[in-house]
């Protein structure tokens, strides 16, 4: 083995090294990023499922965030065969799913999704008779206004479906929970001014647009206790809208995430197209360094790691540099569930490599 060889494969176990938390700790620093399959037949998590998760946690993953799984709001998922996290059968299928991954070194989070107005209309989502909801009824994708927006009674109501999640998930067994913040779905609805024209509490400048997000925090700590973990997912991305700006400065992020910290937020997953992009003009820290400078919470960075061969030299340097405490893996895991096992004995050339196919597949 040559030194370059011997250099790379001790640089890389900081990523398979513990990450040690008072409200959780990690075998390794990977993470399973969270991606919708679609697998839920009716909602309900399946046999199929539980070994998709397995076979991941299995291979040196330290954290599983799965899959979005609606809350119980009827307007919460755009897809018939997107998992719930409510009602008996749903959640004895997550029970099953969490004993699995339990059965290995890794740990496991649902992440807990409303869509807002990111649901469809053409009768095909769950719940066909129910509307899609928002802050101001503006449709995340046209920019444009299709519904009603949403009361306060339907905003406390949603708030509530939240907590009643977060509650069954630590009833379950599982290891903490994740609230999807991001890429325009419900609660990045309130945070986006784009999409939050409200004149009321609930919008209008940052210190507002970010009060529903700061109440869905608070609710969900309020039921689950102060030891049980909760992560926050954000993003400036939207979907079809790669240039959408929730801030432009570090002062407007700090005005964002500095009051979910203090409401209870434990770990930031901070979604980027790509990791190690600079999020602000004149200095290299990411998304991920600039939330972890500010709340002094840990992060997890994400971003095409392991989808484009890049060498991991510059993410290693930046876990090292603790700009970023955990590393989540998309697509490379959709399309090899060993990406991480391999990784870690150097055997990159052996990974399978992600295609467009892994996407149609519960592999």
């Amino acid at each position: 083995m040559d030194t370059r060889t011997t250099l790379a494969l001790r640089d890389i176990e900081i990523l398979f090294s513990p990450f040690l938390h008072r409200k959780i700790n990690l075998a390794t620093r990977v993470v399973m990023a969270p991606m919708t399959r679609n697998f839920a037949a009716d909602g309900i998590p399946t046999a199929e499922m539980a070994q998709y998760y397995r076979r991941r946690a299995e291979n040196e993953l330290g954290l599983i965030i799965t899959e979005g799984a609606a809350i119980d709001d009827p307007a919460a998922a755009a897809d018939p065969d997107t998992p719930h996290f409510f009602g008996g059968a749903a959640l004895r299928g997550w029970k099953h799913i969490c004993r699995m991954v339990h059965a290995t070194s890794c740990k496991i989070v649902p992440q807990l999704w409303h869509v807002g107005m990111a649901r469809p209309t053409d009768g095909c989502a769950p719940n066909p008779q129910e509307a899609p909801i928002g802050p101001s009824g503006i449709d995340p994708i046209s920019l444009q206004q299709t519904a009603a927006p949403m009361s306060r009674s339907r905003i406390a109501d949603v708030i509530a479906s939240f907590a009643r999640a977060a509650a069954n998930a630590r009833r379950l067994g599982f290891d903490g929970v994740e609230l999807q913040g991001a890429h325009g779905f419900l609660i990045d609805q309130f945070l986006w001014a784009a999409t939050n024209h409200r004149r009321d509490e609930y919008g209008g400048d940052l210190p507002r647009r970010v009060r529903f997000a700061r109440e869905v925090v608070q609710a969900v700590r309020k039921s689950v206790g102060r030891n049980f973990p909760i992560i926050f997912r954000l993003s400036q991305w939207k979907m079809e809208h790669y240039d959408a700006r929730l801030v432009h400065t570090p002062e407007e992020l700090a005005e964002l995430v500095q009051p979910l910290s203090e409401a209870g937020v434990d770990i930031f997953d901070c979604s980027t197209r790509y990791y190690d992009a600079p999020e602000f003009a004149g200095s290299p820290l990411t998304l991920a360094g600039w939330v972890r400078s500010i709340t002094g919470k840990p992060t997890i960075g994400v971003g095409a790691v392991g989808v484009e061969r890049k060498p991991l030299g510059d993410l290693i340097r930046r876990v090292r540099a603790r700009e970023l405490d955990l590393v989540a893996i998309g697509r490379a895991l959709l399309a090899d569930y060993a990406w991480a096992h391999k990784t870690h004995r150097g055997e990159e050339a052996s990974i399978a490599p992600f295609t467009r196919h892994s996407l149609g597949r519960l592999l």
